[in-house]
């Protein structure tokens, strides 16, 4: 069988890193996109190449493309190369985004206007590399689209732009499996929990110990493990069009995360994915 064909964007570090180490880890060729391509580009560390030689360590093979998803000839000029080196793609993980640090207190009227650019480099861009990719997909005959998403999109979480970032990912994915359908390929957002990330645990070690929390984080290649799960799983095109809990989807796919633990939904805690029309499953 030929090695899946992936592109995860904003895979430098962070939840795009360990989602494109985890595909790796099963075969996959994985192109892995960004803007850091050298040390302390980011005060968070990670390049491109960095992510795409663990990639090999893993098992799979790691292609590094710098690419700012805020240039629309980036994008395209990315999707141009998976089409001259396979002609096909099989998934394509949207999580590119430009997302400030969190924390700051105030309301959104007190920071930057640049908080937006969430909007632009988060919602816009997923759209951008799902036009390019589509083809590829289609092509294959059978392919997958995921959003990372979070339950910032029903429940309060780093501020309106955030929200506004996920909630319309979520919906945009559900429009994208509706046109998609007929042509074999999913669509589906995926909320992750906390993560165990660099700027995670950079945040977390700035504030006291009794204010850390103690939910259980998840680590970022858990997520990767569901979505190459999901991809495998004979019941793909059953979850399309929707927005699921990646702990939930997790257990319905008996997928664990490295330690060997099954992480836990927070939707009592912090809101349930919408459920879609009718009309954007058939």
């Amino acid at each position: 069988m030929a090695p899946v064909i992936a592109v995860v964007t904003g895979a430098s570090r962070g939840a795009g890193k360990g989602i494109a180490l985890a595909l790796g880890a099963t075969g996959a060729t994985v192109y892995v996109t960004g803007r850091s391509v050298r040390p302390g580009d980011s005060p968070h560390g990670g390049t491109v190449a960095e992510t795409a030689a663990l990639i090999d360590e893993a098992g799979g093979t790691g292609v590094p493309v710098a690419v700012d998803h805020a240039d629309d000839r980036a994008v395209a000029a990315l999707f141009e190369r998976v089409a001259a080196d396979h002609g096909r793609l099989d998934v394509l993980v949207n999580n590119a985004a430009k997302v400030g640090e969190p924390g700051k207190p105030g309301g959104f009227w007190t920071h930057p206007l640049d908080a937006a650019d969430l909007i632009t480099v988060g919602l816009r861009s997923h759209y951008v590399a799902a036009y390019h990719a589509a083809p590829l997909l289609i092509a294959n005959g059978r392919g997958l689209i995921v959003h990372t998403g979070h339950y910032g999109a029903v429940s309060y979480h780093q501020g309106p732009a955030y929200g506004a970032q996920k909630a319309g990912a979520d919906k945009m994915a559900a429009d994208f499996a509706k046109d998609l359908r007929p042509h074999h390929v999913a669509a589906v957002s995926l909320w992750m929990g906390g993560l165990r990330t660099e700027r995670a645990e950079a945040y977390l070690a700035t504030l006291p110990a009794a204010a850390r929390g103690t939910a259980a984080r998840e680590t970022p290649q858990f997520t990767g493990r569901v979505i190459a799960a999901l991809y495998a799983s004979p019941d793909l095109m059953a979850h399309s069009g929707r927005t699921l809990i990646g702990a939930e989807l997790g257990a319905r796919l008996g997928v664990t995360d490295l330690d060997g633990t099954a992480p836990l939904s927070r939707r009592d805690e912090l809101g349930a994915p919408p459920e879609p029309h009718p009309s954007l499953l058939g």
